[in-house]
This record gives structure tokens, sequence and C-alpha cells, in this order.
């Protein structure tokens, strides 16, 4: 399984997770949204050269032109409720894909608050055999939630490739998914940190995804 670490080449991108991860910028939500969706636009560019392509005829007023283009559109998954605005990013690039939704949360066992499972709850999806999908969250974090979402998106059909894009993942994380994932799965994120907390909060990470983009939640 391919792991690709985008923060290894200096772009653009260092100065938005750089932003991204400032406790001080996060206190402006609308800003924190922006850089997501900034985020999954550099990381939807990445991935598309990966992707499949073939020559289409274009008429341009002067003549005909021979132009490079999608050969199917992706579809675009994903993890509610965190992944919205990296979702927008990558919609901003695949402008005709097909769309995809999952509701995934963390149910608490008991007084433990360190303890807990992820639930799936919900799936909006077309139809996904032999598609390619990209599954987005901003947050790898005991990748847990990404493949739990992976397997509800089988009663939608096995796609034919998966690329699972994140803003910050975790070594655990990253070691999960590729336990867990078919092998020809990639992995395509903007940071990886090395530490996970006791409630499996990515160190240094950025706090609530989630939460810093739209409030906390009860």
């Amino acid at each position: 399984m391919n792991v690709h670490n985008l923060s290894l080449n200096d772009s653009i991108l260092s100065q938005f997770m750089s932003e991204i991860r400032d406790q001080q910028i996060q206190t402006d939500s609308l800003r924190f949204r922006r850089n997501l969706e900034r985020a999954g636009e550099i990381i939807a560019y990445e991935i598309s050269k990966a992707l499949p392509y073939k020559t289409q005829v274009v008429t341009t007023p002067l003549g005909d032109c021979d132009c490079r283009v999608l050969k199917d559109q992706p579809v675009l998954a994903t993890i509610l409720r965190a992944g919205l605005p990296l979702h927008q990013g990558f919609l901003n690039v695949f402008d005709r894909a097909e769309n995809t939704f999952i509701s995934a949360y963390r149910l608490h066992n008991g007084d433990d608050d360190n303890e807990f499972e992820v639930k799936v709850e919900y799936l909006a999806s077309p139809e996904l055999e032999g598609k390619t999908v990209i599954l987005c969250d901003p947050m790898l974090a005991t990748g847990s939630s990404m493949v739990l979402a992976y397997k509800a998106l089988l009663a939608r059909g096995k796609p034919e490739k998966v690329h699972v894009a994140t803003v910050i993942a975790s070594d655990t994380g990253i070691r999960y998914v590729q336990d867990h994932l078919p092998p020809e799965t990639t992995i395509w994120t903007a940071a990886i940190d090395t530490e996970l907390t006791p409630k499996a909060y990515i160190v240094p990470g950025l706090g609530d995804a989630g939460d810093l983009a739209y409030g906390e939640k009860v």
C-alpha cells in the first residue's frame, strides 16, 4: 500500500498546514474551514495525477484539439461532520464527481472517557461497483473510522480503486488502514504525526477538527 506524505516537499500546502494547526488562528472558524478546503484542493490535485486519462477531441473556434481528460469521474466519500470542508475542496477540483456521505461517531463505553468504539449510523451513496473512490477525513487517528466507513461503502458495491485522503495521519492509523483495507489502496496525507493520546487524539495534531470547524458538540 502506497503512502504519499505531501509534507516531505515544501509547497503552499505547508503554509496552510501551519495555520490549520495554530491554536490562535483556529479561533476563526471561517478561516479554519477555508484552510481545510484549500488543503483538500491541493491533495485532490495530487491525487488527480494518479488517475487514468483518455484523449478527447475538443473543437475550438479555430479548429480541433486533442485534450487529455479524466477517463472516469471519481466518487468523493466523506465522513461527517469534520470532513465537510475537506470534501468541498475536493469537489472544487473534481466538480463533476458523484458524492457519498457517511455518518460515523465515537460511542463511549461507561464512565471511562478513553474507552470507545466507532459506530457508522448513516450512508448516502450512489452505486460504487468498479468505480474509483476517494475517502476523505481530516484526521486519520486510530484508523477505525476509515476502515468502518470503507466497509459500509461495500453495501453499494466494491470500488475498483480506493484513495484515502487526510490532512493529518498518525503512524498508528496508517498501519491500521494498511492492515484492513485492500492492498491496492493509496493513502494521501498532508502530514504524519507519531503520537496518540489515551483518547486517541493525534499529537501534535490540531485538536478536534469538527469542533473547530462547526462549534463544540453536546
